[in-house]
C-alpha cells in the first residue's frame, strides 16, 4: 500500500460505492476475550464483508485462542499478529496499520473488538457511500449501558460530544469540522493510502478523528451519523475501565486546550443553581428558585437524551452524571498536563495540555 501524505498530491472527490462492492474488516484486539467472538460473528454475517482480519495486539488473555478457533468455521476470518510497537506509535494504530496491509477489498472497515454490527450494517454503509459520494463513512454506535454508572456517564458524554461534533457540520463539505468514530469507520482503500493511513496518525490517541480530518482536508467527502439500529457497543465493563477510557480521551474530545476545559465546566456545572441552594438556608425563595432551575435542567437534558437516541429515563441520573463528567474531565486534563495516560496496561505518552 502506498503511504502518500494528504499534502503530497491534489485529491479530487471520489465517487461512492458501486453495486456488489466488497469490504475488508479490520479489528485491532488487545485483551478482548469477553467480546471478540460476538464482534467476529457479527462481521461474518455481513455478506458485503469479504475478509475479516483480527489483529492481535499482544494480548495476554485468550483473545488469540478464541479467534483461532473461529477461523475453523468462518473461512473469511484470519488472525494476524501485530508487530512490535515502533517508537512513536500507539498499539491500536499499529495493529490497524498491520491489518490494512493485508486488505484486498476496495473498502476498509475499521471496528473495535467490542462492537457488534447489526444485520444490514455493511450494506447500509455502502449505500450511504453511494448516495452521498462519501469516501469515509462512520457511525456513532448505539451504546449499551447496564450499570448505573454507565447509564449516568455515557449518555451525558455523548450528549456533550454531539455539541462539539454536529453531524450536519461534519457532513457539510464546506465546513472544516471533521469527525469519525473508530468503532465503525469505513474508508475507501485508495483514499486511505493517499492520506497516509494509520501511519500518518501513528501517535494520535483520537486516531479516528485524525483520519477524518486528513480525509476532509484532502477534499474527500466524509459522512458521519447515528449508528442506532446499525452497530452497538458496550464500551466498558467496570467503573475503573470506564474512568480510564474517558480519562484518556475526554480532554482531547472537548477541544484539547485548558480554555476548552474551562468553557465546558462553565456550561455543564449548574453554577446559578448551586449558588441559590447555598443561599437557600437564609432565603426560602432562593431554595425554591434553585429547585425550579434544577427541574428545568432535567427537562432540557431529557430532550437532549431523546435527540441523541438515549432513553429519557436517564434524566434520573442527571446529578451523578454531571458530577462524574466534571470529575473525569478534570482527571483527563490533569493526565494530559502530565503527559501520560494509561489504557489496557500500557502507559501512553501524550502531548502536554495547552
Amino acid at each position: 500500500m502506498r503511504t502518500l501524505s494528504a499534502e503530497s498530491e491534489p485529491a479530487a472527490p471520489v465517487s461512492g460505492a458501486a453495486p456488489n462492492e466488497r469490504i475488508t474488516a479490520i479489528v485491532p484486539a488487545r485483551n478482548e476475550e469477553m467480546t471478540i467472538e460476538a464482534c467476529v460473528r457479527s462481521l461474518a454475517r455481513q455478506a458485503e464483508i469479504a475478509e475479516i482480519f483480527v489483529v492481535n495486539d499482544h494480548s495476554t488473555d485468550r483473545t488469540a485462542e478464541i479467534v483461532q478457533g473461529l477461523t475453523k468455521e468462518i473461512p473469511k476470518l484470519q488472525l494476524l499478529e501485530a508487530r512490535e510497537i515502533p517508537a512513536g506509535w500507539l498499539g491500536k494504530n499499529n495493529a490497524a496499520w498491520e491489518g490494512a496491509k493485508h486488505a484486498t477489498s476496495r473498502w476498509l472497515l475499521f471496528t473495535d473488538a467490542d462492537a457488534e454490527l447489526l444485520d444490514g450494517a455493511a450494506a447500509r454503509a455502502l449505500r450511504i457511500a453511494g448516495d452521498t459520494g462519501a469516501a469515509l463513512v462512520s457511525f456513532s454506535p448505539e451504546q449499551v449501558t447496564k450499570t448505573w454508572y454507565e447509564k449516568a456517564l455515557i449518555p451525558f458524554v455523548f450528549s456533550r460530544l454531539a455539541k462539539h461534533f454536529s453531524y450536519d457540520a461534519v457532513n457539510d463539505a464546506e465546513s472544516k469540522t471533521a469527525a469519525a468514530n473508530g468503532q465503525f469507520l469505513m474508508i475507501r482503500e485508495d483514499v486511505y493510502d493517499k492520506i497516509g493511513g494509520h501511519e500518518s496518525v501513528a501517535g494520535e490517541v483520537l486516531e479516528d478523528v485524525a483520519l477524518a480530518k486528513r480525509a476532509k482536508a484532502a477534499r474527500y467527502r466524509i459522512w458521519f451519523g447515528s449508528g442506532a439500529g446499525v452497530v452497538r457497543v458496550r464500551m466498558y465493563r467496570s467503573f475503573v475501565e470506564m474512568w480510564e477510557g474517558w480519562k484518556k480521551n475526554l480532554y482531547l474530545l472537548v477541544g484539547g486546550t485548558s480554555g476548552a476545559v474551562v468553557r465546558e465546566l462553565v456550561l455543564v456545572v449548574p453554577w446559578i443553581t448551586l449558588a441559590l441552594l447555598a443561599y437557600g438556608s437564609k432565603a426560602p425563595a432562593a431554595f425554591v428558585a434553585a429547585l425550579g432551575l434544577l427541574v428545568a435542567r432535567h427537562a432540557v437534558y431529557g430532550s437532549t437524551l431523546l435527540r441523541n437516541h438515549f432513553r429519557v429515563m436517564y434524566i434520573l441520573y442527571y446529578i451523578p452524571a454531571v458530577a462524574m463528567y466534571v470529575g473525569v474531565l478534570w482527571a483527563s486534563y490533569r493526565a494530559h498536563v502530565q503527559g501520560v495516560v494509561q489504557w489496557k496496561g500500557r502507559r501512553i505518552a501524550v502531548k502536554g495540555a495547552v
